[in-house]
C-alpha cells in the first residue's frame, strides 16, 4: 500500500528533514510540502492526501486549528493527522482531535518511521473493512476507540450515550463503556433501525435489550434513559409494539 502524504511546517530546516524521511520510505509518497497550513487546504481533496505530518506552532493558522477544520470537513475519515511539534503540553489536545501519532521534536527517522508505520497500519485495516463489506446490513460496527478500530457486535450493545464529542457504547460484554469520539447522529445511521431506537438526544437504545418501561423512560437492566419530548412518538409506538 502507498499512502499519499503532505508535509506543513513553516520552519524550512524542519519541512526539509520531514519531506526527505516520506521520500526515503517506500510506502509513503509525497504530494506536497508547505511552509503554511492554509495553503495546504485545497491540496487535501485535490490529491486525495492520506496522511498529514502537521506541525502545530505556525502563524495565521496553527497545526490545531487546521486538525479541528479537516475533523469537520468531509476528509476527515479518508485523512489522518501526524503532529510534529517541540512542544509535549499539546499531547491531550491532540488525542482529542483524534490525531494518529504525535512525533515530538527532534526526531530521527526512526521514531518517523513509527509514526509512517502506524499510518499503514491504519489504512490497511480500513481497507480490510472495505473489502469485506458484502450487500446487506453486517452485523456489527467498528468505532475508533484509543487510537485502536475496534468492532462491535450489535447483539452486543445494551444502549449508547452521547457525551459533549464523545458516545459511549454500553455493550453486554464489558463493564466499562467504549468511547469513541464521534456523533450520535453518525452512529445511529450504521444501525438497523428495526432493532435500535433513538429515545433521546442523547440516547440511542437496543430494543431488545429493554427490560422495562416507565412513564416517560425505559430501563436497559438497572439503568433508566429518559424519553425526550422530541421523542414521544417513537416512545408511543414501542408502548404498542409491547402491548
Amino acid at each position: 500500500m502507498m499512502l499519499r502524504c503532505i508535509a506543513i511546517d513553516d520552519e524550512p530546516l524542519a519541512l526539509g528533514l520531514i519531506t526527505s524521511f516520506i521520500e526515503k520510505t517506500p510506502f509513503l509518497k509525497l504530494v506536497g510540502a508547505y511552509a503554511s497550513a492554509i495553503e495546504a487546504l485545497d491540496i487535501i481533496a485535490s490529491e486525495q492526501v492520506q496522511l498529514v505530518f502537521l506541525d502545530i506552532h505556525m502563524p495565521e493558522l496553527n497545526g490545531m486549528e487546521f486538525s479541528k477544520m479537516l475533523a469537520q470537513s468531509a476528509y476527515n475519515r479518508e485523512c489522518r493527522i501526524v503532529f510534529t511539534t517541540a512542544f509535549n503540553q499539546f499531547a491531550i489536545e491532540g488525542y482529542q482531535v483524534d490525531a494518529l501519532y504525535y512525533l515530538l521534536k527532534p526526531f530521527n527517522y526512526t521514531e518517523f518511521l513509527l509514526a509512517a508505520n502506524k499510518g499503514k497500519l491504519y489504512f490497511e485495516a480500513m481497507e480490510r473493512i472495505a473489502s469485506s463489506e458484502k450487500p446487506g446490513r453486517e452485523r456489527y460496527l467498528y468505532v475508533k476507540s484509543d487510537y485502536k478500530l475496534i468492532r462491535i457486535e450489535l447483539d452486543q450493545i445494551r444502549y449508547i450515550e452521547s457525551i459533549k464529542d464523545y458516545v459511549k457504547i454500553h455493550t453486554v460484554a464489558q463493564t466499562e463503556p467504549i468511547a469513541s469520539l464521534t456523533t450520535l447522529k453518525s452512529i445511529e445511521e450504521r444501525l438497523p433501525e428495526e432493532e435500535f431506537l433513538r429515545l433521546h438526544r442523547s440516547f440511542i437504545v437496543a430494543i431488545q435489550k429493554i427490560s422495562a418501561l416507565g412513564r416517560n423512560s425505559v430501563y436497559v437492566g438497572n439503568t433508566e434513559i429518559p424519553v425526550g419530548d422530541l421523542y414521544k412518538e417513537s416512545f408511543k409506538k414501542l408502548i404498542s409494539q409491547w402491548g
